[in-house]
């Protein structure tokens, strides 16, 4: 490498690392945009023709912010604010009356030594008020620096609105221009985009669109029955949804059982019917319509993915997460194929 090719080199790196700090705060909204271009771009090739391609891409747009974006800005909020309601009600009498009545339940209905009730009673109120509070301290911290990022939140929302708008419109374009500086051979770039399409559709369709419909369904389930904080336990149950094994029964099953012990047998044995009937079948169903006929993603990477995600990316990174690692997966599979060592 000679001086010049080093320098530009160089200069070209600089310039990316400063260009990577520039987008760094947003890049949660950026990949938002992205996938959100890449699942609405079907729809913007069909519907730009008739209407034209910035009509198209302002009407998906919206589209997008209406079933997409908002319910997501409003279901973080309604997470913090259950999360500050659970923490207030547990400082006050509620947490006093759900011990007397799981006392109640225990001595009088399972027959349980109240000496020994009395032991775990204890026990329990001790590892439980540290619990709490560590969970207050995590929690205002969050909460303060949810405050403190109102505003890059908002421009976030902007800079994801305006994104998404110009890659419906101008996104052929960019990818025409990476085929171009990307120094790999056309037919492997095909092959790369397909297995990234393939794996993205995969993922939105036999994991994340199950998992969403599980967690609505539940959701609603819970709404019915009257658990508090339903929505709330929905999030929860689109979490647990793509752990393998486990499933949403881990979320409606200690309901049943909480119900029970609040002395409504009438909700219990509805929400226990409802699980049985409703949830179970959807998950078993719906999972083998989708995910056995092989998405080519194993659901470990998945559930890493979301678990993962949310950690680095916050809510969004509940659908981020997953398409990212598969993608990775992709990448793999296909250098691999071109590059790899035959045996």
């Amino acid at each position: 490498m000679d001086v010049r090719t080093g320098f530009f080199a160089l200069l070209v790196a600089v310039l990316g690392a400063i260009g990577f700090l520039l987008v760094d705060p947003f890049l949660q909204y950026v990949m938002a945009a992205a996938l959100l271009a890449f699942v609405l771009s079907p729809a913007h090739r069909r519907l730009a023709p008739r209407v034209g391609p910035r009509i198209s891409a302002m009407a998906l747009t919206a589209l997008a912010f209406v079933t997409a974006i908002v319910p997501v800005l409003v279901l973080s909020a309604i997470l913090i604010d259950t999360a500050i309601t659970f923490l207030d009600g547990l400082e006050g009498s509620e947490l006093v009356a759900a011990l007397d009545s799981l006392r109640v339940f225990l001595i009088e209905e399972l027959g349980v030594d109240p000496a020994y009730v009395d032991d775990i009673e204890t026990a329990a109120i001790e590892e439980f008020e540290g619990l709490l509070s560590a969970s207050a301290e995590i929690l205002l911290a969050q909460t303060m620096g949810l405050l403190d990022t109102t505003v890059e939140v908002a421009l976030g929302v902007l800079v994801l609105a305006f994104l998404l708008y110009y890659l419906l419109v101008d996104g052929h374009e960019l990818v025409g221009w990476t085929r171009e500086v990307t120094p790999l051979a056309d037919d492997v770039q095909d092959e790369l985009y397909e297995e990234m399409s393939v794996v993205t559709w995969a993922v939105i369709g036999s994991h994340l669109l199950v998992a969403v419909v599980e967690g609505i369904l539940g959701g609603i389930g819970l709404w019915l029955v009257g658990v508090p904080n339903a929505a709330f336990w929905a999030v929860v149950m689109v979490v647990v949804s793509v752990m393998p094994v486990i499933g949403v029964w881990l979320v409606w099953a200690p309901m049943v059982v909480y119900l029970i012990v609040v002395g409504d047998p009438v909700a219990a044995a509805l929400l226990l019917a409802y699980g049985i009937a409703v949830l179970s079948v959807v998950d078993n169903y719906l999972r083998a319509i989708f995910v056995d006929r092989g998405s080519g993603v194993h659901p470990a990477i998945v559930l890493v993915g979301v678990l993962g995600g949310i950690y680095l990316l916050g809510i969004m990174g509940l659908f981020l997460g997953p398409i990212l690692l598969a993608l990775f997966k992709a990448s793999v599979t296909v250098f691999d194929r071109t590059h790899g060592v035959s045996t």
